[in-house]
């Protein structure tokens, strides 16, 4: 067993996955180092830009306001900041060196670090500027002169920030479409490699995967192919495998099984044969003595009686209904002669209880080519007799239909006698659902049911229908089957 499976499916598998996904897993690992890298570097210039863009966008104006209403008194250099519209000169150029001084540190692209530099020059003379407005202003200093120093020196000044803020902010924008340039080079680099790889990749896998695959499926298309013989029929099919993993055990165990099934198949079809014909005759042979005995009984009685002509008509009816039953040992008869077998049966009956029965059978001519299992309808109506119309107080009936509906047949036998309450319907229900040779009651019905649906299928069969006091109906659904047809399939079958 562990020779036959030195190289399982799940060995090949794996090395199968393998050969798709380490290759796979390389290039991505390579291709998320570059993507980290250049991230790492877009982020940095990305957080420059913003802490540049938001002074470039707000420190001239909040420093040029401020300033201004210095100058004209509406604030003091000590009450500024407790003014939520302004901000104290001193305050934001401290924020402004501090952050650009964080930027000088981590700029290495030469043309942003001038513009930092100077911009940094810039902050430290606004400084000394600012120092002389404060002195001016507090050394009382005429307003049209303190005006024309902010126009001279503050504004200047704080548009000269402005200018350096917008220059670093250009220089790092060309420096990220540099870092950008760079990314899509190595990317077009990465792309042509990839495709390269990927092409021998492909045949690499390509030529793997068709070995392994193919010493998985020729094997189980092989198991397949002897299935499905197996399956119609064919016991004697054996797979051939040797593919040395687990659909060679596999295969083994099922050639096995196929010997083992052939053996047990024949014996069973061997044994079930003999146990249903002697099933089959076991209920003839019940019903006909039987019948056979009351029959001579009524005749010997008739004539005693004196009543030649009935007993003698008694026994016409009484060879023409043996004659019918026998039908040279055909299980299957045309409905006509059911029909006439049902009649002999019924008319030898209606001379015993002619004072508790009426008959009438009403079958469609067009039913008479069509075939019926011989005894189908006789238990039924000798049930309808014995068990309905037997222990019914007043004349009973018996009515005998049947009906063609598309490709099925419906025969129907209906009493009024006494009837069945819900509980033994059931019971009798359940019984004729069962094999015959397990049944303690109803055997003729179980019979005639377990017949019909070996010879047909469990589609068709009986039913049964009653109701306490009022009668009994039974119904039977057979397949609409010429007696002709039947006949040639009998011959080509020989």
């Amino acid at each position: 067993m562990k020779k036959s499976n030195q190289f399982s499916i799940r060995k090949k598998l794996l090395l199968l996955s393998l050969s798709v996904a380490l290759p796979f897993l390389c290039m991505v690992i390579y291709l998320l180092m570059s993507m980290a890298n250049y991230s790492e570097s877009y982020g940095k210039i990305v957080t420059n830009l913003t802490i540049a863009n938001n002074y470039n966008l707000n420190f001239r104006e909040e420093m040029d306001e401020s300033l201004y209403k210095l100058v004209v008194g509406y604030v003091t250099f000590d009450t500024i900041s407790s003014d939520r519209t302004l901000k104290d000169p001193y305050v934001l150029i401290e924020e402004l060196r501090c952050e650009f001084t964080k930027l000088n540190e981590v700029t290495t692209e030469p043309e942003s670090r001038v513009w930092l530099e100077s911009l940094l020059r810039n902050i430290n003379t606004l400084e000394d500027r600012v120092r002389d407005v404060e002195q001016d202003i507090e050394s009382g200093t005429e307003y049209s002169v303190n005006i024309e120093g902010l126009d001279n020196n503050i504004y200047i000044l704080t548009e000269l920030i402005q200018d350096d803020i917008q220059y670093y902010i250009y220089y790092q924008t060309r420096s990220m479409e540099r870092v950008n340039e760079k990314l899509n080079e190595r990317i077009e680099q990465f792309y042509a490699l990839m495709m390269f790889a990927v092409g021998i990749m492909i045949i690499l896998v390509a030529i793997i995967t068709f070995f392994i695959v193919r010493s998985i499926i020729r094997p189980i298309r092989e198991l397949d192919q002897v299935t499905k013989r197996v399956a119609e029929g064919d016991f004697t099919a054996r797979a051939h495998v040797n593919s040395h993993d687990e659909i060679e055990v596999l295969a083994k165990g099922f050639n096995n099984m196929a010997e083992n099934m052939e053996a047990l198949l024949a014996k069973m079809k061997e044994d079930e044969g003999k146990l249903r014909r002697m099933d089959l005759r076991l209920l003839q042979e019940q019903i006909n003595p039987h019948f056979l005995y009351n029959t001579l009984d009524t005749i010997v009685w008739l004539i005693e009686g004196e009543e030649n002509q009935k007993a003698v008509d008694m026994v016409v009816t009484l060879s023409q209904f043996f004659r019918i039953v026998l039908s040279k040992g055909k299980e299957h008869v045309s409905i006509l002669d059911e029909e006439l077998y049902i009649k002999s049966y019924l008319e030898i009956q209606s001379v015993r209880y002619g004072d508790i029965m009426e008959y009438d059978i009403q079958i469609d001519k067009v039913l008479y080519e069509y075939q019926i299992l011989k005894l189908t309808l006789q238990p039924i109506v000798e049930n309808a007799l014995y068990h309905g119309l037997k222990y019914k107080r007043a004349k009973g009936y018996i009515h005998i239909n049947g009906q063609k509906e598309d490709d099925i047949i419906r025969l129907t036998v209906r009493d009024n006698g006494v009837g069945m309450d819900a509980e033994e319907l059931e019971k009798l229900r359940e019984t004729i659902t069962k094999p015959c040779q397990e049944t303690t009651r109803g055997f003729g019905l179980a019979n005639v049911n377990e017949r019909i649906r070996m010879y047909f299928g469990n589609e068709y069969g009986m039913t049964i229908q009653s109701e306490k006091g009022i009668g009994t109906t039974v119904e039977i659904v057979i397949p609409a089957i010429r007696i002709r047809e039947q006949e040639e399939k009998a011959e080509e079958e020989v």
